[in-house]
């Protein structure tokens, strides 16, 4: 009876064994190429919870190492994100060149009027829409930038249009916004 029982069970295991190297064969041990990593790496940043549309994060990857550049509204965003971009399997090493932009109470109502400018025009409400909207509002010191991706020019200008004449602002806005005609089709 018991040898009945110790043999079942060395089959069982042994099933199982052999389904796990098999499909440990099957399943990718990381991300290899730098184009993988950076897909890799910017579905990290996009994933982090506290990405809004107050930050705008960019990197390059070079043989495995990562550059973060770019801008966050809170001083522990800068070291959350570079924690992730660490634990992206063949990342080798991040340099963290995120700025911290000053924290700010006159910023942050910049920030919001800018906001409510491009976000309450109908032409640009869509743009609104999903968990991280695709134009980000970088104020510093009260200098507005404008970055993230929109679906056309036009969209671009008015965007610009509508920051600048939001107030509060010192000198122009600096927009950076990127024209992708697959982004946002209706």
């Amino acid at each position: 009876m018991r040898t009945r029982v110790l043999g079942r069970f060395l089959m069982v295991a042994a099933a199982i064994t052999a389904t796990a190297l098999a499909s440990s064969k099957t399943v990718p041990a990381g991300p290899r190429t730098d184009e993988d990593l950076a897909k890799a790496v910017r579905h990290e940043v996009v994933r982090y919870p506290r990405y809004t549309l107050w930050d705008d994060i960019s990197f390059r990857v070079n043989n495995g190492n990562v550059e973060l550049m770019g801008a966050v509204n809170q001083p522990y965003k800068k070291d959350d994100i570079a924690r992730l971009v660490k634990s992206v399997p063949g990342v080798e090493t991040v340099t963290n060149e995120i700025k911290v932009l000053p924290l700010s109470p006159n910023d942050d109502r910049l920030r919001i009027q800018v906001a409510r400018a491009i976000f309450r025009d109908p032409n640009l409400s869509r743009y609104a829409m999903g968990a991280v909207p695709s134009i980000h509002i970088i104020v510093d010191n009260g200098h507005v930038t404008l970055a993230g991706v929109v679906g056309s020019a036009m969209d671009k200008q008015l965007a610009g249009m509508r920051a600048s004449g939001a107030g509060l602002s010192f000198g122009p806005v600096d927009n950076r916004l990127t024209i992708d005609n697959q982004k946002h089709k209706s």
